[in-house]
């Protein structure tokens, strides 16, 4: 670590730092949680694999919206940023309804504000990616919200920028992942403000802790989706009884092996890189 970095805060994953007055240092430790906990337990590499794959996906979209990275370090797992002025709203893009959009689907028939046709089923695609943005929680869940909602935190310019820019990313990602025979069911993004006032994407990038990836080929609506994330992780946790509060169990050998191997999995398929490669000369992503 930098002699002058400061540091400024803890999240579940990562650390940030400070430089100086206009950059950041973001670390992705491979720290992992699941129902909001922090579990003991570390996934080896997870760290690596969120900054690579948010590094490639960086350097993709450029054409599509500026981001806030500056420089990979050389430990694969520290990234130099800009500081932006973030936008108090989590941008999310649905194109299949799971997770909480499912949730919300059966209860009203709508998703953030999004009325869809009656009769659709978990997992399925939507007729067309919608935005659903959200709060950003401090403790626990996000909490979906609708445009009006969104559009009252952030102002309504910048709200119909940050929808524009959300499902521009998406459309381009997924039709890469859909290539390389990966399902992008959603994702969540976030956007901060730079000196101009100009939306500029920051933090991580089509990851499989911000995204739901799915491998196309096992893809099956009606039901839950196996996935590029932390599905062995959330099986093992809920096989145990476990009563989803403060300490986590810790993870068995078999379970960290696994979801390593799914995260590396998800990042080579994605990139086409090897992810020794990337281990060996990070900046080969931004290539």
């Amino acid at each position: 670590m930098s002699e002058t970095a400061t540091h400024l805060g803890s999240g579940k994953v990562r650390e940030l730092y400070s430089l100086d007055d206009e950059r950041l240092l973001l670390v992705a430790s491979d720290r992992i949680s699941t129902f909001d906990v922090v579990l003991p337990t570390e996934i080896p590499d997870k760290g690596r694999v969120l900054t690579g794959l948010s590094g490639y996906w960086f350097a993709q979209t450029a054409a599509i919206v500026p981001n806030h990275l500056l420089a990979l370090r050389d430990d694969g797992r520290s990234t130099e940023c800009r500081r932006l002025e973030m936008l108090q709203i989590e941008c999310v893009v649905r194109g299949y309804l799971s997770g909480s959009g499912w949730k919300d689907y059966q209860a009203s028939g709508a998703v953030c504000g999004h009325v869809l046709p009656p009769g659709l089923t978990e997992s399925q695609q939507l007729p067309e990616p919608i935005f659903t943005p959200a709060t950003k929680a401090q403790t626990g869940h996000d909490e979906n919200i609708d445009r009006a909602a969104g559009a009252a935190l952030v102002g309504e310019e910048l709200f119909d920028e940050a929808e524009r820019l959300s499902l521009d990313l998406y459309r381009f990602v997924s039709a890469q992942a859909a290539a390389r025979g990966i399902i992008l069911a959603d994702t969540k993004l976030e956007f901060g403000t730079d000196g101009g006032g100009r939306l500029v994407l920051a933090d991580e990038a089509f990851t499989p802790d911000s995204s739901r990836f799915w491998p196309a080929d096992e893809y099956a609506p009606g039901g839950p989706q196996p996935s590029f994330d932390k599905q062995f992780v959330r099986d093992y946790c809920e096989s145990l009884g476990w009563d989803k509060t403060d300490p986590g169990p810790e993870l068995p050998d078999a379970v960290v092996t696994g979801t390593r191997a799914r995260y590396v999995e998800a990042f080579e398929r994605l990139t086409g890189l090897d992810f020794d490669a990337y281990l060996a000369r990070p900046e080969v992503v931004l290539a």
